[in-house]
């Protein structure tokens, strides 16, 4: 299959930032999620409990590659293999074992980015690509000052809270991205590069919000109602409810 070259470019990019230092964790750590991710797939542990009513009803332990944490590793695998599922309370256990709020977010980018490329390879009739280099050096852990609460379990940077000392990430300022500030583009915002490595692949994979509001030029090869039926069936095989 032909891939788009501004598609391919993107994807490209975004594989190999993967490998580079975070902000909370470092490009080793970053590739270590890549691989755990891909080995979710076959725990037998996450099969179980994907089969069960309650994930909490099934016992045992994850099989791991040994590199991650073994809170970083539950994370991984439940976001990877039962995401429709997830809880608050899971969450909150996660950060009563160690896993901060903001690797949280970082973690969350990466098994998002892992998941994307492969099921896009995987659907193109392409092979998946090799884990991405891991670059040495070490996570800035910089936390953008005017995080707050909310929307979500996570804290985040409102446009409206943004202060002069974090990163441009909306048009109300206007950052260098038309991204509004809407509750899914604030999702991952605590974690200011993960948000924009995320948006900057996605964007080029779906659309952009401009073009996803321009409704008399068709950007894809499918219009706006066959991409958003597309997402919409996907959404609902996945249990993602928003």
């Amino acid at each position: 299959m032909q891939v788009r070259s501004d598609l391919a470019i993107a994807q490209q990019r975004a594989w190999a930032a993967i490998g580079e230092p975070g902000t909370w964790w470092s490009g080793a750590d970053r590739v270590a999620i890549v691989a755990e991710t891909r080995h979710a797939a076959t725990c037998a542990l996450c099969a179980a409990r994907r089969q069960a009513i309650s994930y909490a009803s099934v016992g045992g332990e994850h099989q791991v590659l040994g590199v991650l944490a073994p809170v970083a590793v539950e994370a991984v695998h439940r976001i990877r293999t039962d995401a429709g599922r997830l809880g608050e309370s899971w969450y909150r256990r996660l950060l009563a074992q160690g896993l901060s709020e903001e690797q949280y977010i970082e973690l969350l980018s990466v098994v998002a980015m892992v998941v994307a490329v492969d099921t896009f390879r995987h659907a193109a009739g392409l092979e998946p690509w090799p884990l991405p280099a891991a670059v040495a050096g070490e996570p800035t852990r910089v936390r953008p000052q005017g995080a707050g609460p909310g929307p979500g379990w996570t804290c985040a940077l409102a446009p409206e809270d943004r202060t002069d000392a974090d990163p441009d990430l909306y048009r109300d300022n206007p950052g260098p991205r038309e991204r509004y500030g809407a509750n899914i583009h604030r999702a991952l915002s605590l974690v200011p590069r993960s948000m924009i490595h995320w948006w900057d692949m996605l964007e080029c994979m779906y659309q952009s919000s401009a073009q996803m509001r321009d409704f008399g030029r068709e950007y894809r090869a499918v219009t706006h109602p066959q991409i958003e039926m597309l997402a919409a069936r996907v959404a609902a095989l996945n249990q993602c409810h928003y």
